[in-house]
C-alpha cells in the first residue's frame, strides 16, 4: 500500500476543507482588484452630455470641434472647481439641469461666467436664469429654420428641435415649433444665457445632423475658454438639502445601532453552525428489520386482522427472495412466484397460493401460511447452498 491509502480519514477531510478556504479567500481577492480598478482606477460610465464620453448621448465630438476652433475647454466634475475655472478665465460656463443647486447658488455660480449655455434645462433653471421662461413639451425631431435675430442661430440656419422652451420677459426664441422654440437666447454681446436641447443638437449622434453643429459651436464658442460643469451630488447645498434619519434621531441612536449590528455579528460567529467533517455517533439500539417485520405481523394477530398481518409477511418473504434470487426489488409478484417455483421444482399454482392468493380466516390458518412462508423460503436457500457446494 501506497502513504496515501494509508492517511487517515480525518486529515484528509481538513486537507481538503483547507483547499477549499483558500480557493474561496482567493476568488474573494481577485473581486475585490476587480471592483477596486473598476471603481478607483478603470473604465467608468459617463452620463449623458458628458464632455469626455464617445458614446452617442455624450458630447466628445463638440468638445473636439470647439477645440478645433481655438476654445479651450476645461471639465469641472464639481461646484468647486467651476468656481476656481471661472474665476481664472470668466468664459463660458455650460451646464446641464443641476437641481441640487439651491437659487442663490445657481445665480452665483452663472455671475461668474460671461455666457452660460443651459443644456436641457429644467423649469427652475428657466425660472431663475431665464427670466421666467418655462417648458413647452416635446415634438418628433424635426428640422425648422431660426426666426429670429440671434447671430449665432441666423449663420447656422436650419436645425433640429425636440423639447421645446417657452420665452419669458426679454428673452428671444428661435426655431419655432408647435407653441414653443428649440432654442431661448436672453442677453446681447456683453454676455447671454442660451438654453438648448441637447439631445437633439449637442450629442455626438445629433451633431452632424442638419445645422447642428454650427448652433453648438456659435453658442458654446463665444469665447476662448469654456468651463463645461459636470454636476455632482456632493455639490448639494447642505442648508437645501432634506434632513437625514441621523438629523431627526438623537445623537445616542446611531452608536447603539452600531453597538448592536457588531453584537449581533459576534453572536453569529460564537453560536453559529461550524464547518467541518461530519460527526459519526453511535446509535444505542440497533434493531434487525425481520425483527421490526415480525413484531409487526404480531401486532395485527393481537388485533385479530389475520389478512393483514400474512400481507406484511408475505410482503417481507418476497422481498428476501428477491434479494435471494438476485431479482430486482419492485419485480410483480407473480414473476417473482413463477421464479421461486422453478427454482424449487414445485407447482406454480402451490407457489403462488403461499405468496399471493390463499386468504387465512383463522389464526390456525395465519400460522400454517406463515409456517408455508418459511419452509418455502428455507427451500430457496437450500438451492443456493447445494449450488455454492463445491464437488
Amino acid at each position: 500500500m501506497s502513504a496515501d491509502t494509508l492517511a487517515p480519514a480525518p486529515v484528509r477531510r481538513r486537507s481538503r476543507a483547507a483547499v477549499g478556504w483558500i480557493v474561496l479567500v482567493a476568488a474573494l481577492v481577485v473581486i475585490g482588484l476587480f471592483g477596486t480598478t473598476i471603481v478607483y482606477g478603470g473604465w467608468t460610465q459617463r452620463d449623458a452630455f458628458d464632455p469626455e464620453s464617445p458614446a452617442p448621448d455624450g458630447t466628445r465630438a463638440l468638445v473636439r470641434v470647439l477645440e478645433a476652433q481655438g476654445v479651450t475647454v476645461t471639465v469641472a466634475r464639481d461646484l468647486a472647481a467651476a468656481e476656481r475655472a471661472l474665476t481664472a478665465s470668466p468664459g463660458t460656463l455650460v451646464m446641464r439641469d443641476a437641481p441640487e443647486l439651491s437659487d442663490d447658488a445657481l445665480r452665483s455660480l452663472t455671475a461668474r461666467a460671461r455666457d452660460v449655455v443651459l443644456v436641457e434645462p429644467r423649469s427652475r433653471s428657466l425660472d431663475v436664469l431665464l427670466g421666467g421662461s418655462a417648458l413647452a413639451g416635446v415634438v418628433d425631431e424635426r428640422t425648422v429654420d431660426p426666426a429670429c435675430d440671434v447671430a449665432a442661430a441666423e449663420a447656422a440656419g436650419p436645425a433640429r428641435v425636440g423639447e421645446l422652451y417657452l420665452p419669458g420677459d426679454g428673452v428671444t426664441g428661435c426655431y419655432p415649433a408647435d407653441d414653443g422654440f428649440g432654442v431661448l437666447v436672453a442677453g446681447g454681446d456683453g454676455s447671454s444665457v442660451a438654453a438648448v436641447d441637447g439631445v437633439t443638437v449637442l450629442t455626438n449622434r445629433a451633431l452632424p445632423r442638419d445645422g447642428n453643429a454650427a448652433l453648438a459651436v456659435g453658442l458654446l464658442g463665444r469665447s476662448s475658454s469654456l468651463v463645461w460643469y459636470v454636476p455632482s451630488p456632493e455639490d448639494a447645498d447642505t442648508g437645501a438639502a432634506a434632513p437625514t434619519i441621523g438629523d431627526l434621531t438623537p445623537p445616542w441612536v446611531s452608536p447603539a445601532l452600531v453597538l448592536l449590528l457588531i453584537a449581533g455579528l459576534a453572536a453569529a460567529l460564537w453560536q453559529g453552525r461550524r464547518f467541518g467533517p461530519l460527526v459519526v455517533e453511535r446509535l444505542p439500539v440497533t434493531v434487525r428489520a425481520s425483527e421490526t417485520t415480525e413484531g409487526r405481523a404480531r401486532l395485527y394477530a393481537a388485533s385479530g386482522d389475520a389478512a393483514h398481518a400474512l400481507a406484511e409477511l408475505r410482503h417481507a418473504t418476497r422481498r428476501r427472495l428477491a434479494g435471494l434470487l438476485g431479482l430486482s426489488p419492485r419485480v410483480p409478484a407473480e414473476q417473482l412466484a413463477d421464479a421461486v417455483a422453478e427454482r424449487v421444482s414445485a407447482e406454480r399454482a402451490v407457489v403462488r397460493g403461499i405468496l399471493i392468493d390463499d386468504l387465512p380466516r383463522t389464526d390456525r390458518d395465519l400460522v400454517a401460511a406463515s409456517d408455508r412462508l418459511r419452509d418455502l423460503e428455507t427451500s430457496v436457500r437450500a438451492t443456493l447452498r447445494t449450488e455454492r457446494t463445491p464437488r
